[in-house]
């Protein structure tokens, strides 16, 4: 997924939703989601916009969501990191500029044999909201941090039916 607007916690968390909805047919059967990410500063475990996004997600989706982050500095522990170099030499070292490009090199990959679904999300993606400290206390409450790790491992588990929401 790529959008032609600014990156941001909304963008990521619009992309997992779409991500979501494409595939819940055949996970029905899945009660928890686990989501390696590399706290980047839109998908930060401090990162407020992003967190109330997935609260709304696990929400929707029913899904608990555990949020696994890699510490700083440490991307040789994260797996996507060791896929880069493959997909630059793939890509010929073209600069991934505009739509065409990018599905003109998206057709040259595979995995398994099977091309990548490429999509554009369109919108524009500003830089977020500004939050109150009510704001901030209500998203932290539904959030259950590790006591041993509380920066790099979150747990949000989703609001059951008839639940009172909070503010």
């Amino acid at each position: 997924m790529f959008t032609s607007s600014a990156d941001s916690s909304d963008f990521w968390a619009d992309a997992l939703q779409l991500w979501w909805q494409s595939v819940r047919g055949q996970m029905r059967h899945l009660k928890r989601l686990v989501i390696y990410l590399d706290n980047g500063p839109n998908n930060s475990g401090a990162r407020l916009q992003w967190l109330r996004r997935l609260i709304a997600f696990a929400d929707s989706s029913g899904l608990e969501l555990r949020l696994i982050y890699y510490p700083p500095y440490h991307s040789k522990y994260n797996p996507i990191e060791r896929c880069w170099s493959a997909l630059e030499q793939k890509w010929g070292g073209s600069l991934l500029n505009g739509l065409k490009v990018i599905l003109q090199q998206a057709l040259r990959l595979r995995w398994r044999g099977r091309p990548p679904e490429v999509k554009r999300l369109e919108g524009d993606y500003g830089p977020g909201e500004r939050w109150s400290r009510a704001g901030r206390k209500a998203v932290e409450g539904r959030l259950k941090r590790s006591a041993n790790l509380p920066k790099y491992d979150i747990t949000i588990q989703p609001r059951q039916s008839g639940e009172r929401q909070a503010p």
